[in-house]
């Protein structure tokens, strides 16, 4: 077995650990606070599985979660810190609503279009951290948390200025061409065909970061600049395509949100899809293949909290001590280290046992 085989083995190990360790703690808590924790515990673990409309809510967050994780993957596996993506989700899903309202086209060709519009909007918001890296190294972490802020204000904006119904009473767009919106595909719920986009994402991620020269070159970049640039790849073109990528697939799963869930852009604050793919990311540790694992689990979570919540007496914030159990533990370099090594050292010991056993 190689070493590089064990380290992917430790790794699921040590994700299902922290997981563990986490529902463990967080059980511990609802024992203490609540006045009947078996109905609490009962109601998180099984609530999302209790109906159809339940379930149907937990794919539904899945989806743009899924969308967020493989926007960060693919930027973070090049050693790009960006932000972005919470101002390409929210953009896109902004700015792809004005094609929803004012643009004639047929059905499927419409929200295929209004996709397309959020994805570039994505891609364009992306490209100015990079660049911003590239030409005056300028942290793409600081950057693109001053972008973010700017994307707030400019889409609340757009909202109350471009495209805001003032029949509606509240304070939203004019409503959506319903050629434009996503066809539900499970009768009962609000499943809709941004499924199969959510899906081709996945699939594209994966593909492109493992199989293609330019995933190969983000990885390498990821792990090494210098070794990187001394092997003759373009170090600066990487940086910039990775978060161009990750901001178009984000920019992506803004204008899929928007199109399957509402008949109007009604967002005046910002979803935290953006911050919750930095979860799925790390505990899918940056492969787009694991994404929709991790996006299922915390959609799983969140939904098991929102109905404990309000059944019981345990207060929906619950969930967040138990994400933040996980992420610390997933992320934790050192946590469980001797034993990943203990493992590597048998695993050499018996190798070299073999090739003496051999002569």
């Amino acid at each position: 077995m190689s070493s590089k085989t064990i380290e992917k083995r430790f790794d699921a190990m040590k994700t299902a650990i922290a997981i563990l360790i986490s529902l463990v703690l967080s059980f511990a808590l609802v024992a203490i606070v609540s006045d009947d924790p078996a109905e609490a515990l009962q109601t998180f673990a099984l609530g999302p599985l209790s109906n159809l409309r339940r379930m149907g809510n937990v794919i539904e967050l899945t989806i743009p979660l899924t969308f967020a994780g493989v926007a960060v993957s693919i930027m973070y596996s090049a050693n790009q810190f960006s932000m972005i993506t919470q101002s390409t989700i929210y953009a896109g899903a902004c700015i792809g609503s004005w094609f929803a309202i004012y643009v004639t086209l047929p059905k499927g060709l419409h929200s295929a279009f209004v996709i397309l519009m959020a994805g570039i909007v994505g891609m364009v918001l992306a490209a100015i951290p990079a660049i911003m890296k590239v030409k005056w190294q300028a942290s793409e972490v600081v950057s693109s948390i001053m972008i973010n802020y700017i994307i707030m204000q400019f889409t609340l904006w757009f909202l109350l200025n471009v495209y805001k119904d003032p029949t509606a009473g509240f304070n939203c767009s004019y409503k959506f061409k319903e050629s434009a919106r996503l066809t539900k595909i499970v009768t009962g719920t609000r499943i809709h065909t941004g499924l199969f986009v959510c899906i081709a994402a996945v699939i594209f991620g994966y593909i492109f970061l493992y199989k293609t020269k330019w995933g190969y070159a983000i990885r390498v970049v990821g792990q090494n600049q210098e070794f990187a640039r001394y092997s003759g790849i373009a170090v600066a073109s990487v940086m910039i395509y990775s978060q161009v990528i990750g901001g178009l697939i984000g920019g992506i799963g803004g204008g899929v949100e928007i199109m399957g869930l509402f008949q109007r852009y009604t967002w005046e604050a910002p979803p935290s899809y953006g911050n919750d793919g930095l979860m799925v990311g790390i505990l899918a540790k940056y492969n787009p293949l694991f994404v929709p694992f991790a996006a299922l689990f915390l959609a799983y979570i969140r939904t098991g909290a929102d109905i404990m919540s309000r059944i019981t007496d345990v207060p929906v914030e619950f969930v967040n001590i138990l994400q933040g159990v996980v992420i610390m533990l997933v992320a934790a370099e050192m946590f469980l280290a001797k034993w990943k090594h203990k493992l590597i050292v048998k695993n050499a010991q018996k190798q070299e046992i073999a090739k003496e056993a051999a002569k």
